[in-house]
């Protein structure tokens, strides 16, 4: 596999909003900070904006403003800081609270809207200051929906949202989350897929590891927060049924990462280097790709088969590793860790 394109670190800001208690840094501090559910009750208000800035897949740089939704603190960014909030933003994550009081999709009697115009005033804000933004809404705690009425539910709050988000209402990804499942992971890996630049480069090269490993399926994660990146599959593997094996995926060895750490009182973001499935049917490889990356290989069962990816999987680890260099040389966060590993 070879490459002649350099890859060029961006970064973005993305802007995380939404209602007071609707449950924006629960999520963040799930997705990027490996928080497990149970403990993110303990955390307090965001006061004003708070800001992380996040490193995906090395040449990604995220500033996230994570911004407090009290009705003063709103009030002030659609005013006196408008053009310092709403101005270079490269994505919106709007997180609406399913059970909100004040989300009606119609105006019965006692009724409020009040969450719909906040939104329509902040889309307003950045189609001024951001007109090329991206735009995710998230109907979040949908776990507290009976199951059956789920479907109903956000179709009725996407016609809603989508009625008032003006110059984006083509563009815009309307997710439904909650942080007790895999949606959270769903809607956070297409967020953070739209961003990623020149991600042809590293498709073309899990194509030709799915190649020479005769795999059904290769889908390749981030190393922190196991959000997937990209997959490749064969006829196979497109033909997969479980559409959202890859949440599920994310959800389960994230939470079998975060388990290691208090086994093995290890403070490093990698705790393990390789976990192997053999069965009668398929073999299942998960290896530490490059320093931001790991990838998951399912390719025919046997011996012989699971050697072979497993030495083109070492082989592949120089070539990957080159094309998250950037543009004005390999930064060291880039290479590929070398030490000791606490579990394999």
């Amino acid at each position: 596999m070879e490459t002649s394109k350099k890859v060029k670190q961006e970064k973005k800001k993305v802007l995380l909003m939404g209602k007071s208690g609707a449950g924006k840094s629960s999520m963040r501090s799930i997705i990027f900070s490996n928080h497990v559910a149970r403990d993110v009750r303990r955390l307090g208000a965001t006061i004003d904006v708070d800001k992380k800035r996040v490193k995906f897949l090395g040449n990604l740089l995220l500033d996230i403003w994570d911004c407090g939704g009290q009705d003063a603190f709103t009030e002030s960014y659609l005013t006196s800081q408008k053009s310092y909030v709403f101005g270079d933003v490269g994505v919106l994550i709007y997180v609406f609270d399913v059970e909100s009081s004040d989300f009606s999709t119609h105006g019965t009697h006692g009724s409020s809207d009040r969450d719909l115009q906040t939104y329509a005033s902040i889309i307003s804000a950045l189609g001024e200051n951001s007109p090329r933004a991206r735009i995710f809404t998230l109907v979040h705690k949908m776990d507290l929906v009976a199951s059956e009425y789920r479907e109903a539910v956000l179709d009725s709050r996407s016609a809603a949202i989508l009625a008032r988000s003006g110059i984006f209402k083509r563009t815009i990804g309307i997710y439904a989350t909650s942080i007790w499942d895999e949606t959270l992971y769903k809607a956070w890996g297409g967020i953070v897929n739209s961003l990623i630049p020149n991600l042809d480069i590293v498709e073309d090269g899990l194509r030709d590891l799915q190649t020479v490993t005769e795999a059904e399926e290769i889908v390749l994660f981030e190393q922190n927060t196991f959000l997937t990146v990209t997959r490749v599959g064969s006829e196979i593997g497109n033909d997969n049924p479980n559409r959202d094996r890859y949440e599920r995926l994310s959800n389960i060895i994230k939470t079998f990462k975060n388990s290691l750490s208090s086994y093995t009182e290890s403070n490093s973001s990698h705790q393990f280097n390789s976990f192997v499935v053999k069965t009668r049917i398929f073999n299942l490889i998960i290896s530490r790709l490059t320093y931001n990356t790991y990838v998951l290989i399912v390719f025919p069962p046997g011996e012989a088969e699971l050697q072979c990816a497993r030495l083109n999987t070492m082989a592949a680890k120089d070539e990957f590793a080159r094309i998250e260099s950037v543009a004005e040389g390999v930064d060291e966060g880039l290479k590929m860790g070398r030490g000791k590993n606490s579990y394999d």
